[in-house]
């Protein structure tokens, strides 16, 4: 059975090309979600393994999105994205409970490196 990962984005090229990475590592995309209130009521139906949650999205940020899934299940691996620059926003999801974070662009290797080590995690 291949790992579900749910991928929430504001900007739907960036989910698209995150999406394309995960596929090549034979995962499969649960689910897409353009803001936070999208992104925690699709984890909710869904459930998948694991997350990545990109920190400045409308109507409720990555942080708030966060805490919501966290609150849900306290053992949910999120992987937050974010721009270059965002430090605060990156140390304030990791307190929060992020397990790691991912700067776009994208570097392909360390997505993937990344997104392995939290799969393994899930599926343990």
């Amino acid at each position: 059975m291949s790992s579900t990962v749910l991928i929430a984005d504001d900007a739907g090229f960036m989910r698209v090309m995150l999406k394309e990475i995960l596929a090549d590592m034979g995962l499969t995309v649960a689910g897409e979600a353009a803001d936070g209130h999208q992104a925690v009521r699709l984890y909710r139906d869904l459930r998948p393994d694991l997350v990545a949650l990109d920190l400045t999205m409308p109507r409720l940020d990555g942080v708030g999105a966060l805490k919501e899934i966290l609150q849900e299940n306290p053992q949910a691996i999120v992987i937050v994205i974010t721009a270059l620059g965002q430090k605060q926003k990156v140390l304030e999801a990791v307190q929060a409970g992020a397990r790691d974070f991912l700067i776009k662009p994208f570097d392909p290797d360390r997505v993937r490196e990344t997104i392995r080590r939290f799969v393994a995690e899930a599926v343990a």
